[in-house]
């Protein structure tokens, strides 16, 4: 009888799970907005019930549409946006909204703790800079606005780890998730009580539920979850792991020799390593899903969602034509940029409209039009800024590593041959892409699959069920011609550095 996984994956407006076979392959999927609040300015958060709600009614759904008898899902796993904080209290219940790694309430304190030296004594221990929608900054945030609140906690949770709370009833803190979150000592991977004290949160250590590992059995799909969510009770949970994570493994990263790149919502570049790096050259480095392998990230909002904000503004008579035809949007947009070759137009596109890799306080910007540029020349040079925003994150990765033998590429870009190229011929490195559509639910499948004993670790796993297509080679005569245009590229964004403060408001 053949096995299946559950994959559940929960980001910061979707909530989605995937079915998975032994060989990784998609069996079904399904998905659900979830409502974001703004209560006040700055502040991105959920209600926690509700998102248990969607996400038990989610899982229902893919069940229901897989036709696969509950008995036969052998295991399930979360993963889910890292940061963020979702506490849950002594009284039973959620503690309060959760909130999404979005929300800027407390910026303030990573700003003191470079000032007074705190953020230099921790980064020994954590091995990544501080940022304001992590737990440390949330709860210090918490401390000085509702202190009441900390008082009722008993468990501070990440989002997975929530959500498979409320699957098995077990409280556990899976380590690859903690460990981006500045309340882990990358170092000993553990919980360490000076680091707390560092942050002033020594009198919250008890709330930190027990460490557990990615692919570790820690639960079963509790009478509750099971009447909830459709799955058989005392199925085995796995730990699952942090989003970053989860795309890495369902991308093969198993081993030094490639670098994973998903051009999606975000721009997210990284690699694994038996060692950190603390030259503070790059972003940041938590630990891998496999051990004894931290994961080197670089990362931005600098990615695909760019260019849907970019189509759905300005390109109305484009869409109405590409239905008309019975085309999708973006495969219309791509015949259009097609027509104009690399060295066809030098538009630069800055892909800064929610954040830039280089200046919180930078904007989204085309540059270097003329009378004679067309729609179609737009459209290439916001297909190319994109994938120059990630060319200076794969840079700074590439000058820690001795070698690369290729990209995995995965994300919308892949469904673009168009832009597929693209990337290759800018990054100068063969590219392949992955054959999945969920990479975050896969990972977490994967994870399933070891927990639940049908495979011994997560290589074993990648190896059956991870699906690497085509080997694309770059074109040394389009390179060259990226080279050029890459540098203009850099040399307007550092041009316009100084002059990114006065395009924000005044306060």
């Amino acid at each position: 009888m053949k096995s299946y996984f559950l994959g559940i994956d929960n980001g910061g407006t979707v909530s989605k799970a995937a079915i998975f076979d032994e060989t990784g392959m998609q069996i079904a999927q399904a998905s659900s907005s979830i409502r974001m609040l703004t209560p006040k300015a700055g502040h991105t958060e959920r209600d926690m019930d509700e998102l248990w709600h969607v996400t038990a009614n989610v899982i229902r759904n893919v069940v229901a549409k897989s036709g696969i008898p509950a008995e036969q899902i052998k295991g399930v796993a979360c993963t889910g946006h890292g940061k963020g904080l979702y506490l849950w209290g002594k009284d039973g219940k959620p503690c309060g909204n959760g909130i999404i790694s979005t929300d800027t309430r407390a910026w303030e304190y990573p700003v003191k703790w470079a000032k007074d030296g705190t953020a230099d004594k921790v980064f020994a221990k954590t091995f990544q800079s501080i940022l304001a929608c992590q737990p440390v900054s949330l709860l210090n945030w918490m401390m000085d606005h509702e202190p009441k609140r900390l008082e009722h906690v008993q468990w501070i949770f990440e989002v997975k780890d929530y959500i498979r709370f409320r699957l098995t009833g077990t409280a556990a803190a899976e380590i690859t998730d903690y460990s981006g979150s500045n309340l882990l000592n990358c170092a000993t991977k553990a919980f360490d009580k000076d680091l707390l004290d560092d942050f002033n949160l020594g009198h919250l250590s008890h709330a930190l539920p027990p460490l557990v590992k990615s692919s570790q059995m820690c639960g079963t799909i509790s009478k509750q979850a099971a009447a909830d969510t459709g799955l058989a009770e005392g199925t085995p949970v796995a730990g699952g792991m942090f989003d970053i994570d989860a795309c890495a493994i369902a991308m093969d990263i198993t081993n030094e020799d490639h670098v994973a790149v998903i051009a999606g919502t975000w721009s997210i570049n990284e690699y694994i390593s038996k060692r950190p790096v603390l030259d503070r050259s790059v972003q940041m480095n938590s630990l891998y899903c496999m051990d004894d392998y931290y994961l080197i990230e670089e990362s931005s909002p600098t990615s695909a969602s760019n260019y849907a904000w970019f189509v759905d503004t300005f390109l109305a008579e484009e869409r109405a034509e590409a239905k008309r035809l019975g085309k999708h949007p973006y495969a219309y947009c791509d015949g259009l940029a097609g027509h104009i070759p690399p060295d066809g137009q030098r538009i630069v596109f800055l892909p800064y409209l929610y954040g830039s890799n280089y200046n919180a306080q930078a904007k989204a910007s085309l540059l270097g039009m003329d009378s004679h540029h067309t729609r179609a020349h737009m459209i290439r040079a916001v297909l190319e800024g994109i994938a120059f925003g990630h060319k200076v994150h794969l840079n700074r990765l590439l000058a820690n590593r001795e070698s690369t033998a290729s990209i995995r590429l995965a994300g919308g870009v892949t469904a673009s041959d168009l832009w597929t190229r693209i990337f290759c011929d800018i990054f100068e490195l063969p590219v392949q892409t992955i054959d999945t559509s969920e990479l975050g639910a896969l990972g977490c499948a994967m994870a399933a699959a070891v927990a639940s004993g049908t495979y011994k670790d997560l290589p074993e796993a990648a190896a059956h069920m991870v699906r690497v297509g085509e080997t694309r080679q770059p074109d040394l005569a389009n390179s060259a011609i990226y080279r050029d245009k890459f540098a203009l590229y850099e040399s307007v964004g550092a041009s316009l550095e100084p002059t990114w403060k006065d395009f924000n408001e005044k306060t």
